[in-house]
């Protein structure tokens, strides 16, 4: 038998005794203690890397359980319990939590019972206590393995007076399967740990206050990820600063206190190797073992990450995937170091990161790498092989646009799907003119081959205009050139929408409306979508609504998400223009979710839908989750939005800022509505401005104020053109023209 240092009580006493809760920890909602998910739940399992804030959680729901009237045991786990230790560490702890002082005298006193007695002992003496126990177990990671078995046997027998919650690292081991298979253990991960957008904006309101704006503080989650340890780190430094605001500024710009912080907290105590290590895999977005050995052609390499996962809080796993990420905050840090390595070794790592994507279809990731190997030519067919169906498939528009700055006239003109791509990316964006002239070179091509529109190029030089693209001439052309012309109709159509110029879009639109000449399912729900669009322009939301739903989901399955999402915009605008806002809000919650999921928060399409819900919740009487939403999104509403849904952010954040009383807030979104307006070319945006700024000053019984205003109206309207007066009218609707929730337009309450 090998001798046992057996502790006495007052040796356990740092063991059983729980930590403080943080000054500033906000409880949160959807992790409070007896939320329904877990309420009857006999076992929680919260598994997290460190830094995500597992002990402060137990230390929140320990405080709301006393809250409640039950008795808390806290137990710290520690590499050097064994079971007999652990057993006592179990009685001490209940004695402490429940003030009994005689209970686990047994175990306590005397030779420690060995093996399982103990843990049966412990449990009978609790199921006879009548006292209604929480059990909270701390790193139980670093129990060892025959104690985690004892644990596990606890949790299989516990009664029903007893609770347990275990806190642990991700990779400890713990046979708890069947368990969480019949509903006996919630298990909470990094997902859930995770600070939301709304719980850091309440962090920073209550750290803070009126210091730091929504957006700066939506500008800190976004920094962050949401990250419990980061928000921390950055929070501290901001407290340090004399403008807490400026010291976001100062964070994003990836310089100052907090990159300082973290290189002293993380990478500072990290041997030499492991350092380099990290600094060679950061150049990869997605981390996988095989390919981090792959790219550092190192033995050990798997078991180094494993370690570094399990060792340091910069990681984030994918769920039930071998696929990790770092942090932000890291990853920049250790891309600055990757930079200063010598320019051979840096071209020969992204030449293996190249060859390791390629090998598992991660194709546009890989033609970066080829790029910055300086190996262009595999790069450009990398991307011509990936983007056009990136863009499709996953809305990667930014991608697309990133690659023609960098993409020579010359090789642009040799791919004709790569042109396509950056056709469309262009056509929906602020620079939707550009997308016109690669349509021009497109249909400028000498004939090559017929096929699907995604990848043939015209007949002849000369085979459709601009014009004929409206009219849909064919001039004799095969069915494949039909659906190029058609499909570059389709792009144009998008251009004409974001050029508010709904004249256009319908000529543009209406000679494909029925049996356009398309085979590609995608490019059919995209046509089904401009149909719905198309509708709800001549002011018809229901059948708008019918002409969306024949989009050809059965055919293209997951590959549809991003067109579907879209649909759901068009869908989401109708009900909001109904005023059915329940209806809008129901819809584009989900909706604008994935968005964020697959795009981001901060990508163009997740903002217009932002856009489009926020004022769906603000005729709800939601202003504060409006607002949330809308946080750190104008600017790039601005630039890259739909006019409807510049329109929707503007006027719902200048009326909710009406509301609040901050006149001079709602005037300065009005002026750079304006201003949106004015440097977009959409004088629709410009009327509203003036709308909203009349409707304010009449709240206030400013006559001549609200004359003036009028009069620049009258102003802008005489310099329109007729046909785009006309338009005006026509493409208010959707935005809100009839706007009226089930209480009329809250902006006039």
């Amino acid at each position: 038998m090998p001798h046992h240092s057996f502790g006495t009580p007052d040796d356990l006493l740092l063991k059983v005794t729980p930590p403080r809760v943080p000054r500033h920890q906000i409880t949160r909602p959807r992790l409070k203690a007896e939320h329904e998910r877990w309420r009857d739940t006999p076992v929680i399992l919260v598994q997290a890397p460190a830094g995500f804030g597992k002990t402060s959680l137990l230390a929140q729901w320990r405080r709301e359980h006393l809250a409640l009237g039950r008795v808390v045991a806290w137990l710290s786990a520690q590499v050097q319990d064994d079971v007999a230790r652990f057993v006592q560490g179990l009685a001490l702890a209940v004695r402490s939590g429940a003030g009994r002082p005689t209970f686990g005298h047994t175990l306590l006193s005397g030779s420690p019972t060995a093996g399982l007695e103990g843990v049966t002992l412990w449990l009978a003496e609790v199921a006879q206590s009548a006292l209604d126990v929480v059990l909270v177990l701390d790193e139980v990671d670093r129990l060892p393995p025959a104690t985690r078995d004892a644990l596990v046997y606890l949790l299989r027998n516990a009664p029903a007076n007893l609770r347990v919650i275990v806190a642990a690292r991700p990779d400890c081991p713990l046979d708890l399967d069947d368990l969480i298979s019949y509903g006996l253990c919630t298990p909470l991960g990094p997902a859930q740990l995770r600070f939301q957008l709304d719980e850091t904006l309440e962090l920073v309101r209550a750290r803070f206050g009126a210091q730091v704006d929504r957006d700066s503080a939506a500008r800190l989650h976004e920094l962050t990820e949401g990250w419990p340890l980061g928000l921390q780190l950055a929070l501290s430094v901001m407290a340090a600063g004399a403008e807490p605001q400026a010291e976001i500024s100062v964070i994003a710009a990836q310089a100052g206190s907090l990159r300082d912080e973290f290189v002293n907290l993380l990478l500072s105590n990290l041997v030499p190797a492991d350092v380099a290590f990290l600094t060679r895999i950061a150049v990869l977005d997605h981390l996988h073992p095989a390919l981090c050995s792959q790219l550092v052609r190192a033995d050990d390499a798997c078991e180094r990450l494993a370690r570094l996962v399990r060792d340091t809080p910069i990681f984030a796993a994918s769920e039930a995937s071998d696929w990790l990420r770092m942090h932000a905050l890291a990853r920049d840090e250790l891309r600055r170091r990757f930079a200063r390595l010598a320019a051979a070794e840096q071209a020969q790592i992204h030449a293996r990161a190249a060859a390791g994507l390629a090998e598992r279809d991660m194709l546009e990731a890989a033609a970066r790498h080829a790029l910055a190997a300086g190996q262009p030519d595999r790069a450009y067919d990398l991307a011509e092989r990936s983007l056009y169906d990136s863009l499709m498939t996953r809305g990667r528009q930014g991608a697309v646009l990133e690659w023609l700055a960098h993409l020579p006239a010359e090789e642009l003109d040799r791919r004709p799907r790569l042109m396509l791509a950056a056709a469309w990316s262009l056509a929906l964006s602020e620079r939707h003119d550009e997308a016109g002239r690669y349509i021009d070179r497109l249909v400028a091509r000498p004939p090559t081959m017929s096929g699907s529109a995604a990848t043939t190029s015209p007949a002849s030089a000369d085979a459709a205009d601009g014009n004929d693209l409206a009219r849909g001439r064919s001039g004799g052309a095969g069915p494949g050139d039909a659906a190029l012309r058609c499909e570059c109709a389709l792009i144009q159509s998008g251009a004409a929408v974001y050029a508010d110029d709904p004249d256009r879009f319908a000529a543009l639109h209406d000679p494909w409306s029925t049996n356009p000449p398309l085979t590609d399912p995608l490019l059919l729900h995209v046509h089904a979508n401009r149909s719905a669009f198309r509708t709800l322009l001549d002011g018809e939301p229901a059948l708008a609504r019918l002409r969306q739903q024949q989009a050809p989901r059965h055919e293209i399955g997951a590959a549809q998400g991003h067109l579907a999402r879209w649909g759901d915009f068009i869908v989401g605008l109708s009900y909001l223009w109904e005023g059915q806002v329940r209806l809008a809000e129901k819809l584009l919650r989900p909706t604008l979710a994935r968005a964020e999921g697959e795009l981001g928060r901060r990508s163009a399409f997740a903002c217009m839908l932002a856009a489009v819900l926020a004022a769906a919740l603000w005729e709800r009487d939601l202003p504060d989750e409006a607002a949330a939403l809308l946080a750190n999104r104008l600017d790039l509403l601005e630039r890259s939005a739909l006019p409807e849904a510049v329109l929707l952010g503007f006027r719902t954040l200048a009326r909710m800022a009406a509301a609040e009383g901050s006149e001079h807030r709602a005037l300065e979104l009005l002026a750079a509505l304006d201003a949106v307006g004015a440097a977009r070319r959409l004088p629709r945006l410009r009327i509203t401005s003036l709308a909203e700024q009349v409707r304010l000053h009449a709240r206030r019984f400013r006559p001549e104020t609200c004359r003036e205003v009028c009069a620049q109206m009258d102003a802008l309207l005489a310099q329109t053109e007729p046909a785009a007066r006309r338009d005006l009218a026509a493409a208010g609707a959707p935005a809100g023209g009839r706007g009226a929730g089930p209480r009329g337009t809250r902006g006039a309450e």
